[in-house]
Parts: C-alpha cells; structure tokens; sequence
C-alpha cells in the first residue's frame, strides 16, 4: 500500500486506487508543490494534485509508473487555458491509449468539460478517433462524450438530441471488440432514459442493417433501461 501511495506501483483495482494517500503522493513526485486542503472526492483530489503541479507537467510525469500520476497529468495538461480544444485532445492521445485503465479513465474525464462545452467541434474532431485501430482510442470518443457519463457532469445538449453523437456511434454499430461495444451500448442507455423513441428506432434499423451478434449485443444491452423490471417473487 505505501508503494501506490508512493507512486512506485500501478493499482491494480479500482478499490486499490481509492486507497492512494494523495499528500504522500504529491510529496514523492513534486515536493516544491504547495500542498492543499485535500477534499474527499477522488475526482477532485485528482484535480487538485494537478493544479498543485500546474499546467505544464515534467514530460516524465506521462510516462510515470504510477498510474494515478499519469491521471493526475492529464488534468494537469488541460489546466492551459491556451490550448485549443483540437491541442487537448492531441495531448491527451498518448493517455486515452493507456495500457492501463484508471489512466483512460481520467483521460476523458479531464477533457469532458472541454468537448461538452463545444459539442459540435468536439464531435467532428473524436471522428477520426472511431477509425483508429486502437481499442482503446475508439472507446474513448465514446465514453467521453456520453449523455450522463459515469462521475462526471451530464451533458444537456446530448440528452436532448442524442442524434448528434451518430457521427461517433455509427461506425462502431458492429465493432469487434467488446471494449468498445459495451462503451455505444452505454451510450446508448444513456440517451434512452430521455429519449427512448431514439434508442428504439437506431437499434431497429441498426438490428436490420447489420443483422450481426456484435451489433446484436450493443441494441440488447443499449435497451436495457427500456425493459420492463420483473416483479419480486414473495416468499411463502
């Protein structure tokens, strides 16, 4: 435990990674940095380290072995406040194609309040992403631009007219890769909670037009909030 909160080992789990003592890691890799009041929240303790580093982290923070450093760089590069939103995402790249998955993580977390912001732009930008044969990459134009999102602001825009994200999710209607599939169904879910005749009628034609088991498996799980719950069976 005292070599994560080091920054001398990667977690392992997500349970393991809420275990990091922040004021033992910020001391190990920036001890000129001004330490602050750290508050509960993981999200927030992440952006605090990073404000404490400031905008232009050591180039050695992106290869860091720790990965809560790596995260905690991603935020720290999106604090310039000069960069175009096409910058951002060419500086979070390398991150967004983390071997690890806390750091792609707070990859997207650290720009989505960047791509919400200018949906549009954002939107034509992660385009090329979907092509990318990483993964990785294509999950990430996904999962940052999600309706609700998982520990992040929800996006107003995208939950009203979920149809601009079909740019991004239509090339991924059959992508091979779990990973990813499991990212559009989410996306999907998301977008069905305010705008279900939506999700039912993308999957319908998706079903019909790519009659495949990957994009079977997105429109099942992408419905899963539209599905009527099963009664709880009393006991005798």
């Amino acid at each position: 435990m005292n070599a994560l909160s080091r920054g001398e080992v990667e977690s392992r789990t997500l349970q393991e990674a809420l275990t990091v003592d922040f004021p033992t890691l910020l001391a190990h890799i920036a001890p000129a940095a001004k330490a602050p009041i750290w508050e509960k929240s993981i999200v927030r303790r992440m952006q605090q380290a990073a404000e404490a580093i400031g905008p232009k982290p050591a180039k050695a923070l992106l290869r860091h072995p720790s990965d809560t450093v790596r995260g905690i760089a991603a935020y720290a590069l999106m604090l310039n406040p000069n960069l175009t939103l096409a910058r951002r995402l060419d500086a979070l790249r390398r991150l967004a194609d983390d071997a690890h998955f806390g750091v792609r993580e707070w990859a997207w977390m650290a720009v989505r309040p960047h791509l919400v912001a200018q949906l549009p732009e954002s939107i034509a930008l992660l385009r090329p992403w979907v092509d990318s044969p990483s993964e990785r990459i294509r999950r990430f134009a996904v999962e940052a631009t999600r309706p609700r999102g998982v520990w992040c602001a929800h996006a107003g825009l995208l939950k009203a007219q979920p149809e601009m994200g079909l740019p991004l999710l239509e090339p991924l209607r059959a992508d091979p890769a779990k990973y990813v599939q499991d990212s559009v169904a989410n996306w999907l879910n998301d977008a069905a909670k305010s705008q279900p005749p939506f999700v039912l009628a993308l999957c319908k034609r998706w079903r019909k037009e790519s009659p495949l088991p990957a994009t079977e498996r997105i429109c099942h799980r992408a419905q899963r909030s539209l599905r009527p719950t099963e009664p709880a069976v009393s006991g005798a």
